[in-house]
C-alpha cells in the first residue's frame, strides 16, 4: 500500500505532525502559560480550559459541517488562517476574561480545522486499508509531534519564562503550514467508499 501510494502516505504524514503540532502547541502548555507567567489561581485556569475545550466542541462540529458544502481542503485552510490573527488575544488579553475569550476562539479555529480530518483522511484512503491508512497516518504525525510540549517549555526558558512568545510562535508557524499542506494536498471529497465490483467474477459464478 505504501509502495503504491507512496507521495499520498508521505504527504499525509507530515500533514497529520503539522495538525498534531497545530493542536498541542496551543493546548499542552498553555495551562503552564495561565499559572506561571499570568499568576492565575487553579480555579481561573480550569474554568478557562472549560471555555476553550467548549470553543474546540463547537469548531469541530461546524467546520466538520462546513466542509460537506464548501469542501475538505477549503475548510481546513480558512480554520488555520483564521487562527493566526486570534493568536495575539489568546496568548497577550489584558485579563483573564480577554483570555478565556482568545482561547475559546482559538480552540474553535483550531479543533474547528480537525473537524474536518476524519473524513478527509478516511475519503483519501486506497480501499483495501480504509481502516488502517488514516490510524497509521494520524500516530506517525503524533509521534513527530511529541516533542511539542519540551519545545515550546525550551523556547520559554530561553526567553525568560516568556511562554506567551513560545505559544504563538509556534501557533502562527503551524496554523500556515496547515493551511498549506491543506491547500496544496488532495482532497477526495464525497469518494465512494465502495470496491469496484468485478463483474467477470459475478458472471463467473
Amino acid at each position: 500500500m505504501v509502495k503504491d501510494n507512496l507521495p499520498l502516505f508521505i504527504w499525509a504524514v507530515i500533514l497529520m505532525t503539522a495538525f498534531n503540532f497545530f493542536s498541542h502547541g496551543t493546548q499542552d502548555i498553555y495551562p503552564t502559560f495561565l499559572q506561571t507567567q499570568r499568576a492565575y489561581s487553579t480555579h481561573t485556569v480550569g474554568a478557562i480550559a472549560i471555555v476553550y475545550n467548549i470553543g474546540a466542541i463547537i469548531g469541530g462540529l461546524f467546520f466538520g459541517s462546513l466542509s460537506q458544502r464548501i469542501g475538505r481542503r477549503r475548510a481546513i485552510v480558512i480554520a488555520s488562517l483564521i487562527a493566526i490573527p486570534i493568536a495575539p488575544l489568546w496568548a497577550y488579553g489584558s485579563g483573564p476574561v480577554m483570555l478565556a475569550i482568545g482561547a475559546f476562539l482559538m480552540q474553535f479555529f483550531v479543533q474547528g480545522a480537525w473537524g474536518v480530518v476524519p473524513a478527509h483522511l478516511n475519503e483519501l484512503s486506497p480501499d483495501e486499508v480504509r481502516g488502517t491508512f488514516p490510524g497509521v497516518a494520524y500516530q506517525l504525525g503524533n509521534l513527530l509531534a511529541s516533542g511539542n510540549a519540551t519545545m515550546q517549555a525550551g523556547l520559554a526558558a530561553h526567553w525568560n519564562g516568556d511562554y506567551a512568545f513560545a505559544l504563538v510562535l509556534v501557533a502562527v508557524i503551524v496554523a500556515a503550514a496547515v493551511a498549506l499542506l491543506a491547500g496544496f494536498g488532495y482532497e477526495r471529497k464525497d469518494v465512494s467508499f465502495e470496491l469496484p465490483i468485478d463483474r467477470d467474477a459475478v458472471r463467473s459464478s
